[in-house]
């Protein structure tokens, strides 16, 4: 199978895997099967192989040009793709109650760490990537695959944030939130938060490797060279 076929497919594939976590009793049943870090490498996995397939089917679906490539849109790639590799370095696995990819647990409101530079890290991050890739792929398919991921990101934020606040109540969110802020610096730039400790240096370390592989592995499996 090939052409917009396969995107189609590789589309509701990724949107349908996706579907599984608003699925209280299919998600309890596959966490009770697997125990709750199964489920969790499990739904990464498959969610990494769905994506890698969405993307190889936008490559491979019917050029149609919708404005062309640009080496400033490049360039606009190279820049944000390190800012959107720190956040979700330094947003996955932190002590985050606001994001689906933070912990609870060690999360001190007067000291929120990665929150206090942003509530939603990761979200950030794949709109940076998402945005970005949208300027610079100005074919039809990129466009429907980095606009949907735009929209989608954006729009789960506001959604996630809702959720967050109509479970913990009013009050319970302002006490948890007083040193946040949703918009990356916002926090930072009104006084509400201040940094109280240095970054750790192994999340820097797993951004930098991974921002290594991701640019000098683009080429040869993407099969575009990331270089303006």
């Amino acid at each position: 199978m090939n052409g917009w076929g396969e995107f189609i497919l590789a589309g509701f594939a990724f949107l349908a895997s996706h579907a599984i976590p608003s699925m209280p009793r299919l998600k309890g049943a596959l966490v009770a099967s697997l125990g709750a870090r199964g489920w969790t490498i499990a739904f990464s996995t498959l969610s990494t192989v769905l994506l890698f397939w969405l993307i190889f089917a936008a490559g491979r679906a019917p050029y149609v040009e919708l404005w062309p490539q640009d080496t400033w849109a490049r360039w606009l790639v190279n820049f944000a793709m390190p800012l959107a590799i720190l956040l979700g370095s330094y947003g996955v696995g932190a002590p985050n109650p606001f994001a689906f990819e933070g912990r609870a647990s060690g999360f001190d409101p007067a000291r929120p760490g990665v929150a206090g530079l942003t509530r939603q890290p990761l979200l950030w991050a794949i709109l940076l990537w998402a945005g970005a890739h949208l300027i610079a792929n100005g074919d039809l398919a990129h466009v429907i695959l980095f606009g949907a991921f735009t929209l989608f990101t954006g729009a789960g934020m506001r959604a996630l944030e809702a959720r967050k606040r109509r479970v913990w109540g009013a009050r319970e969110w302002q006490r948890l939130s007083a040193h946040t802020a949703l918009i990356p610096f916002a926090a930072l730039l009104s006084g509400r938060w201040r940094p109280k400790a240095l970054p750790s240096p192994l999340r820097l370390i797993v951004a930098v490797v991974v921002w290594g592989a991701l640019y000098y592995l683009h080429a040869p499996v993407i099969g575009v060279s990331p270089q303006p």
